[in-house]
C-alpha cells in the first residue's frame, strides 16, 4: 500500500521482510534500505502530541509560498488533494523532519487506539499513513 504508488520511480516496490535480520531485504532498485533506514530513524524519534501541526507547516508552504488555493476548514485542507499538499510542502521540509514526525504521530495514535498492526487500522487513517511515508520514501528516492 505504501511502496506501490512509487513503482513509476524504482521497479521493485514489493518488499520482503527477512524475520532474521528484523528489516527488509535489500533488494537492487527497491525501496528496502530507504525503508530500512526510515523505521530506524523513525524510531528515534518522540512523537509529536498533535502530528496535524506538522502536516499543517507543509500545507501552510503551499499556500504561501507556492499560491496554491487551498484553505483549511476545521481539520482538513480543502482546494487540493491532501496528499499532493503533503508531497509537494515536503519540498521545503529538510530531512523531511516534519513529514517523519507526522508518521511518527500517526504511529502513536495508532497504538494508543490499540491498533497494532497496519492491518488493525481504520482504512481512511491506515491509507493516510501509507500516503505520509509514501511522500516521505518520494523525497528520499534517487529516482534510479
Amino acid at each position: 500500500m505504501v511502496t506501490y504508488q512509487l513503482a513509476h520511480i524504482r521497479p521493485h516496490w514489493e518488499l520482503i521482510w527477512d524475520p532474521e535480520k528484523n528489516e527488509y531485504t535489500p533488494e537492487e532498485h527497491s525501496y528496502a534500505e530507504i525503508t530500512n533506514n526510515l523505521i530506524i530513524e523513525l524510531s528515534k524519534l518522540d512523537p509529536p502530541l498533535k502530528y496535524h501541526n506538522n502536516e499543517d507547516k507543509l500545507a501552510e508552504y503551499c499556500k504561501l509560498l507556492l499560491k496554491w488555493d487551498i484553505k483549511k476548514v476545521g481539520p482538513r485542507w480543502i482546494g487540493s488533494p491532501y496528499t499532493s499538499i503533503l508531497e509537494q510542502g515536503g519540498f521545503r521540509d529538510l530531512n523531511q523532519k516534519e513529514l517523519c514526525l507526522a508518521i511518527c504521530g500517526r504511529i502513536k495514535a495508532a497504538l494508543d487506539r490499540g491498533q497494532l498492526h497496519f492491518d488493525d487500522m481504520e482504512e481512511s487513517h491506515r491509507t493516510m499513513l501509507a500516503d505520509v511515508i509514501a511522500v516521505t520514501l518520494f523525497h528520499r528516492s534517487d529516482y534510479s
